[in-house]
């Protein structure tokens, strides 16, 4: 499993060194929900780009589409 998590407090928890294996899982669980997250929230706005937007940071309306397409846990 992953160590990314870019949640400070998220982050402070899982490094604590006597948290319980059930309160670890449960930090890591949060952590990926997270991630998650905000792969649905980023892929629901780059669907609203016009494509003009999508232009100017590089992305044509075909691959915007792919991504907007994809699975919330597909990276």
């Amino acid at each position: 499993m992953t160590r990314a998590m870019h949640n400070p407090a998220l982050l402070l928890l899982n490094d604590s060194p006597r948290l319980p294996l059930i309160a670890a899982l449960a930090v890591r669980f949060a952590a990926i929900v997270t991630q998650w997250e905000q792969r649905r929230r980023s892929r629901v706005n780059l669907g609203k780009l016009d494509d003009r937007l999508l232009r100017d940071v590089g992305l044509t309306r075909h691959r915007a589409d792919e991504e907007v397409s994809r699975y919330f846990w597909m990276k």
